[in-house]
């Protein structure tokens, strides 16, 4: 799916798949470690082969991720994905993650809606999440799109909750 963003650049969105393992290791490394310790609240400096399996051999189901690339250049600009609730099914733990020079162009916006109605097509009716509560980008994101209630957690995270 072609997605022009609000200044212009176009992105193509698509399910991932085993065969992104490159894509995926390729903007994983476009990733400031700001970045990544945001997305992964860990300051991981590889994706490790299981890594990648994880990441990218899903079931489209209980576990869907959608990848961005930059339609000009081919390259990956972006994932978000959720995983369903093993005792919840109504309930999927998302993330989202797009590379630093694609970051505040709308490219999150489009991914987490693209998200969210392949999760209700699959059963999913609320989004969980926990993130930093320094991670300003996310929940500028989350305020933006509405629904989403953010609550204090322990010490400098924040869980977020919202209905799709």
């Amino acid at each position: 799916m072609l997605i022009e963003l609000r200044d212009g650049a176009s992105i193509r969105v698509r399910p991932i798949g085993p065969g992104d393992k490159p894509q995926l290791q390729r903007g994983f490394e476009r990733l400031s470690g700001d970045s990544v310790y945001k997305r992964f609240l860990s300051p991981l400096t590889e994706l490790r082969p299981m890594d990648l399996i994880y990441l990218t051999e899903v079931d489209h189901h209980d576990h869907e991720a959608l990848i961005a690339f930059d339609e000009q250049t081919g390259e990956p600009v972006g994932v978000a994905r959720y995983v369903r609730s093993a005792t919840d099914p109504a309930a999927a733990e998302f993330a989202i993650t797009v590379v630093d020079d694609w970051q505040r162009r709308g490219v999150g916006t489009e991914l987490i809606r693209r998200l969210s109605d392949r999760a209700r097509q699959e059963g999913v009716k609320r989004f969980t999440a926990v993130l930093l509560a320094e991670n300003h980008e996310m929940r500028g994101l989350l305020e933006k799109l509405g629904g989403f209630r953010l609550r204090g957690g322990v010490s400098s995270v924040i869980d977020v909750e919202g209905s799709l």
